[in-house]
């Protein structure tokens, strides 16, 4: 018997053009890293950066970052990929799912921190541009769980449940379950779309936030660790899919408490909601430029290593704040 109201889940994750095949995980991450370099390139801008700043460092957090997310899952979860009956060339297939947010988000960050430090870009004030067009592309990374009927909760009868289809994510379609003759699983909690709501919600928040206080020596960051990690504490807790514990809870609802103290930390200590921007983006001899008034272009120089020569380290006081 049908059920009076559920969430449908597609039967479906898999197009062909031709040989191409189409996979709508990627889709929904590609897209979401597009309105994250977009909302990003707005914000820098107002904090009086340039947009090639922002393509320059994307380069190197995407790739790092993605990197980061699958390396994070499969050591996490190591007996999905090795051991008796695993394939672990299975670990490189990023298309069936599983990324590690906690591990995109830690090489991410690497990969921002080593861009920023080629172009002479302080790290602070590019996370503090950066993190609601990150939390936004996570919610909408998201609907890729959607699409490959995955990250749901447990069995439950209310309105909104979610209709689950076992499915054969290599070929990208529902499959009968074993010894039954439907592809339905079941229905169970939508924790993909808890989770998609609460990172959208939390991403228009941080920019009104911003607005409103004109944050700056990354609190914004800090605000977006502290709302992202609060949200996936109670979603991870409605979680039933595979995943190791420790003292009778998930691993993820460990680290995301660990992590949300960091960034409870880093906010107090730096000022909080009374910390103001920086009055530029820059360190080093383009920040002294742009403080000027003059052009950064003949500062903008990469050396070998991608250290700006001489001071290219050093930040710029601000009313005795070093520049973070």
């Amino acid at each position: 018997m049908s059920p009076i109201a559920a969430i449908p889940s597609p039967t479906h994750s898999v197009w062909h053009l031709g040989p191409l095949p189409i996979r709508a995980y990627a889709l929904c991450i590609v897209a979401g890293i597009f309105v994250a370099l977009w909302l990003t390139a707005r914000r820098w801008r107002e904090r009086g950066g340039t947009a090639d700043d922002v393509w320059d460092v994307a380069g190197w957090a995407v790739v790092l970052g993605i990197l980061g997310g699958r390396v994070y899952h499969v050591l996490t979860d190591p007996e999905l990929y090795f051991g008796a009956g695993r394939h672990p060339i299975d670990a490189f297939k990023i298309w069936d799912g599983g990324l590690g947010i906690w591990g995109a988000i830690a090489l991410g960050w690497v990969g921002a921190w080593i861009g920023c430090r080629r172009k002479s870009l302080s790290l602070a004030a590019f996370a503090d541009a950066a993190v609601p067009g990150v939390v936004l592309a996570q919610g909408i990374g998201r609907w890729g769980n959607w699409f490959n009927n995955e990250l749901y909760g447990g069995a439950t009868s209310v309105p909104w449940k979610l209709q689950i289809h076992c499915m054969d994510l290599t070929a990208g379609h529902a499959t009968i379950c074993d010894g039954g003759t439907s592809t339905v699983l079941g229905y169970f909690q939508p924790t993909f779309l808890y989770e998609s709501i609460w990172d959208i919600g939390l991403g228009l928040l941080l920019i009104y936030v911003d607005r409103r206080w004109r944050l700056g020596h990354g609190n914004v960051a800090a605000l977006y660790v502290m709302g992202y990690t609060a949200g996936r504490i109670w979603i991870e807790a409605l979680r039933t899919d595979h995943a190791n514990h420790i003292l009778g809870l998930r691993l993820n609802i460990w680290t995301s408490v660990v992590v949300f103290l960091l960034g409870l930390a880093w906010f107090v200590t730096h000022g909080g909601f009374h910390a103001g921007r920086e009055p530029t983006p820059y360190t080093g001899r383009r920040a002294e430029a742009a403080l000027a008034g003059t052009s950064s272009a003949d500062d903008d120089v990469e050396t070998a290593d991608g250290a700006e020569p001489d001071d290219a380290d050093e930040g710029v006081e601000v009313h005795g704040r070093p520049d973070d």
